[in-house]
């Protein structure tokens, strides 16, 4: 029997970080231990290479599903912990061979204590006589059915023969905070989660439209950004009403550049917000050519209102790939309620392609824009979400 009571963590893109590895270790750990909050009874040691969690009771699945969405994780093991002594590691290697019901192996050994008196290649020989010996299992260094990973301490070495693959990434919040334009559509959810694998700690505003808008929609809007809040232990949403700007833009502008102007009023708010909240970055779910906001053209357009950069971590996605990144993060379902937003409600039937700043500025320059926009943000709403959890989880 296999007595895993250790979970190795290995950090992976965070070793190429210089003189900021430490800091980026740091909140590692940090984001590790809040994602395992609920397991009081773990215990954590962090190296400059390896996390160590020693498990007391815990199901290995459910603290598995949990390592899974912490980003800044390469990989992990569930190991089992024994003295740095030959013979010691010889018989659990050899343990774990019997009850694998494999047909061919191989040996991984990584030597941290260069005083242990075996390197690495002698270590990989001696255990594998010891299974060859005694099972039927064959050695196979290209493709084996099982991996058997031996990392050799100077008190304790730790074995495993399973390499659980991790979120990748930097540790979500390392690398400063970006306001994402948050939708109830399939796309900026999924945005949201690749700005966080980034390191970036993600604040969203969203654009309501009541009473064109319903209660619904915007409660959609929260339970996406709860469930992809997960990935960084909560999330602020910023409800604005951007009802009264929508109905001067249709007033003004009518049905082609309608669109246009929604985007450039969307920016200019998100700008005034992310200045307000301290984020550096806007953030949106936009793929280019997808819809008739986002031509070459008409990103063009609609960016010229901010000089804030815009990250568009899906700019070059198909709508294929974002719904399976979607299904992957768990937002899919949510994001395909019939709750319609501010963008669908007011849906134009013949939207510019290819519209030009001029003749957007023309049209914005017959309302005071500025004024509404400063009244929005005066009013914002906002709501601190984090992933829900049933009574299960605190058994």
């Amino acid at each position: 029997m296999v007595k895993y009571d250790t979970v190795l963590i290995r950090y992976g893109e965070l070793s190429t970080k210089g003189k900021n590895r430490r800091d980026f270790i740091t909140r590692l750990y940090t984001n590790i231990k809040y994602m395992l909050r609920d397991y009081p009874n773990l215990t954590y040691r962090k190296t400059h290479d390896r996390i160590y969690i020693k498990l007391t009771d815990e199901n290995p699945e459910d603290i598995s599903n949990k390592l899974k969405k912490v980003f800044g994780i390469s990989s992990f093991s569930f190991t089992e912990r024994i003295p740095s002594d030959i013979e010691a590691i010889k018989e659990t290697c050899l343990r774990i061979a019997k009850v694998s019901n494999k047909k061919t192996f191989k040996m991984i050994t990584k030597r941290h204590d260069k005083s242990f008196p075996l390197n690495s290649d002698s270590i990989n020989r001696q255990v594998a006589g010891e299974i060859l010996q005694n099972t039927d299992l064959k050695v196979d260094v290209h493709q084996p059915d099982l991996a058997i990973r031996v990392e050799v301490h100077s008190n304790d070495t730790y074995i495993t023969s399973d390499k659980i693959q991790g979120a990748g990434g930097y540790p979500a919040g390392i690398n400063g905070k970006v306001l994402l334009m948050l939708s109830g559509g399939i796309d900026s959810p999924v945005a949201a989660y690749q700005l966080m694998k980034r390191g970036l700690n993600v604040e969203a505003v969203h654009f309501a439209s009541p009473p064109y808008t319903s209660e619904n929609a915007k409660q959609k809007v929260l339970d996406l950004a709860a469930q992809v809040s997960e990935y960084q232990g909560h999330m602020k949403v910023h409800v604005v009403n951007f009802t009264q700007l929508q109905l001067e833009i249709y007033k003004h502008a009518g049905d082609p550049y309608a669109v246009t102007l929604m985007r450039r009023m969307m920016y200019r708010l998100a700008e005034r917000i992310s200045t307000k909240y301290g984020c550096l970055a806007i953030g949106t779910g936009e793929s280019v050519g997808q819809v008739a906001s986002q031509t070459l053209e008409s990103i063009n357009c609609i960016n010229a209102v901010t000089n804030m950069p815009v990250l568009r971590p899906l700019v070059c996605y198909d709508k294929v790939e974002i719904i399976e990144l979607a299904r992957k993060i768990g937002t899919y379902e949510t994001s395909i309620l019939p709750f319609e937003d501010c963008c669908t409600i007011f849906d134009p039937k013949n939207p510019v392609t290819k519209p030009s700043i001029v003749k957007s500025e023309y049209y914005e320059s017959k309302f005071d824009y500025e004024t509404l926009i400063q009244q929005v943000v005066d009013e914002i709403e906002t709501v601190n979400v984090q992933v829900k959890r049933s009574e299960e989880d605190f058994l």
